[in-house]
């Protein structure tokens, strides 16, 4: 017995000494696989309907033509059976983050590039691989976006297992009360959590760091909810008004997280080993800062464990595409002028034809009639 005590305290030890000394390329460079559910965005369309890529069976189930898409894992796949209606909401909230991230980077030199491909982490790339901070704003994007469309489609009445949150019954103000119907933020962040961090497996830092950016992106949909009201009397007067909270526009949430991207937390294992076992006999650990003299990140910070590349030049191994081509403006000092998207390398000038619509007009009833200009506008890129 006190063998058996001894060994299992040298095994804990004999981890933690691993994971602190195994260079974090290593530790990260195993495959996770929290990124193949991504590949439903091209599994459903826009409108609702399932598209030539997949098909949805008796049980709601969706299941890909080619047997190596399978997106879901069992139980993401028995919460969606047991939520009907959830997989198109999962789908467009997919869809959604790609297009908020591509916003958010366009000016940048790594602009959320996405690929076509056999395996979900072909759908933002090989950035994937590394555990930096673009890695770290998709998975929060991606989160954040499944709760934010499954908490509307709630409110919409999309899905059997929830309705408007009808919780906001408490006291009312004096010329206002609760009413109206606001947008199921709940559902919406327990749905997402459970979806989501269902993806995840293992119990390393790159582990810690999915789960704590998942939880990152889901909390800023809860935090920006906002009361809007609605006034109701005699010709449009506002004696009484009825309220409601409302969900952040998608907008405003990727925003929020592309600021927390600019201001993310590099972090590593803690020093502080714990020598309780977690379930399934894996050694428990805490994140904490890279740099001790940093303030440890809050629940809704991002947090990275790599350093990015520079994303100057055609790396396949990082998911660099480059900027040679990429268009930049000459004027600015920022990320987007042609010093710093440019490396240093140098860019060109031309001039090109611009055509726009221009001049538009409203006319009764209901159409908008533009003409169409022409106009040069230098155009610079880099070499």
């Amino acid at each position: 017995m006190l063998s058996k005590m001894l060994y299992a305290k040298l095994s804990s030890i004999f981890v933690l000494l691993l994971m602190c000394c195994v260079p974090q390329a290593v530790v990260t460079a195993k495959r996770h696989r929290g990124s193949k559910w991504w590949l439903i965005h091209r599994g459903v369309v826009n409108a609702g309907a399932p598209s030539n890529n997949v098909l949805v069976n008796a049980k709601g189930d969706p299941v890909f033509l080619d047997a190596r898409q399978q997106p879901f894992n069992r139980r993401q796949r028995r919460l969606v059976r047991k939520n009907a209606g959830s997989l198109v909401a999962i789908a467009k909230g997919t869809q959604r983050a790609i297009n908020e991230c591509k916003h958010q980077f366009k000016e940048r030199r790594w602009n959320c590039p996405t690929y076509d491909g056999d395996h979900g982490k072909a759908t933002f790339g090989n950035i994937l691989r590394k555990g930096c901070r673009e890695t770290a704003f998709i998975y929060a994007i991606t989160s954040a976006g499944v709760g934010h469309t499954i908490a509307r489609a709630c409110s919409e009445g999309s899905i059997q297992t929830c309705t408007c949150d009808y919780s906001k019954r408490g006291p009312s103000g004096r010329d206002w009360e609760w009413g109206g119907c606001s947008g199921n933020v709940q559902f919406g962040y327990k749905f997402s959590r459970r979806f989501v961090d269902a993806a995840e497996k293992g119990k390393d830092i790159r582990y810690k760091m999915n789960l704590h950016n998942n939880n990152a992106g889901r909390l800023h949909v809860n935090t920006e909810m906002r009361q809007e009201c609605k006034c109701h009397g005699m010709s449009g007067s506002c004696t009484v008004k009825t309220c409601w909270m409302r969900l952040p526009s998608f907008r405003e949430v990727g925003t929020l997280l592309k600021d927390r991207f600019d201001g993310a937390s590099r972090v590593t294992i803690g020093n502080r080993g714990n020598s309780n076992r977690a379930p399934r006999g894996k050694l428990k650990f805490e994140m904490e800062t890279y740099n001790k003299n940093h303030k440890p990140p809050t629940r809704r910070d991002l947090v990275y464990i790599d350093n990015s590349p520079d994303f100057c030049a055609v790396d396949p191994t990082s998911g660099s595409e480059g900027t040679l081509g990429r268009q930049c403006n000459a004027t600015s000092i920022g990320v987007d002028g042609c010093d710093l998207m440019c490396c240093g390398r140098g860019y060109r000038s031309e001039e090109r034809e611009v055509v726009e619509r221009c001049s538009c007009t409203f006319h009764w009833c209901c159409q908008v009639k533009c003409e169409i200009c022409r106009s040069k506008k230098m155009v610079h890129t880099c070499l």
